[in-house]
């Protein structure tokens, strides 16, 4: 092999590991950047400045912002709450961001998508009826109890619905500090009485052993279409 060709090789390898690497999230050099205080921005970059490493503490790894319940009295029965790194400055540059879910009985977070994550759904409290739709419009979902983890595929919609006779609540973990929310139905729909209700009966399509597992009179009687 002639040295021309060698030098081709190379070149080769360095242009396919830098496509690589620019496609790629990039790692952290150092162990921890917290969001530095943020003011009225001048330079926009894709993500958030990091504190002075001086003015770093505890404080910026610990948040409470999930500690409380959400307002569910509305026509959803739903409640949701992302904390990401522009509110928690312990998250920025570790591809991270949290959430807390409560559910009125009966109530259900309307089908949506995330961008820019997948989710971990964990049920903290109560009983929940989960699932996602794929690219081949294939429905996967699940009744989880208390305990329970179900995982939300990044960018595929997904909906979870209350299974239960008292509130429940979820927390979520996302891989991304900024996951990103696409709202179908509120976008294209008028948010009524009504057509929650709809909505309620096109998510809900139990097995008779899934319908037995809730025990929920309200919701047994409906059916999809």
């Amino acid at each position: 092999m002639d040295s021309i060709s060698l030098l081709c090789i190379v070149l080769l390898l360095v242009a396919c590991t830098c496509i690589k690497l620019s496609l790629a999230d990039s790692d952290n050099v150092q162990d921890a950047c917290p969001t530095a205080p943020l003011g009225k921005q001048t330079i926009f970059i894709n993500g958030f400045p990091c504190k002075n490493p001086a003015n770093i503490s505890a404080s910026d790894f610990k948040t409470t912002k999930l500690s409380n319940a959400g307002d569910i009295d509305n026509i959803l029965g739903s409640s949701v709450n992302i904390v990401t790194a522009a509110d928690f400055p312990g998250l920025n540059t570790l591809g991270l961001s949290v959430g807390r879910i409560d559910l009125e009985v009966d109530g259900v977070v309307s089908t949506h998508s995330h961008p820019r994550a997948s989710e971990l759904f964990f049920v903290n409290k109560g009983i929940v009826l989960a699932g996602f739709l794929d690219s081949q419009n294939q429905l996967f979902q699940k009744v989880l109890k208390e305990g329970d983890v179900f995982v939300f595929p990044r960018g595929l919609l997904h909906f979870c619905l209350n299974g239960g006779f008292e509130v429940a609540t979820a927390f979520s973990v996302f891989s991304s500090q900024n996951p990103g929310q696409v709202a179908i139905f509120s976008t294209f729909f008028d948010l009524t009485v009504e057509a929650s209700e709809k909505q309620k009966r096109r998510l809900i399509s139990l097995s008779a052993s899934e319908v037995y597992q809730i025990t929920n009179a309200t919701l047994t009687g409906f059916e999809s279409f």
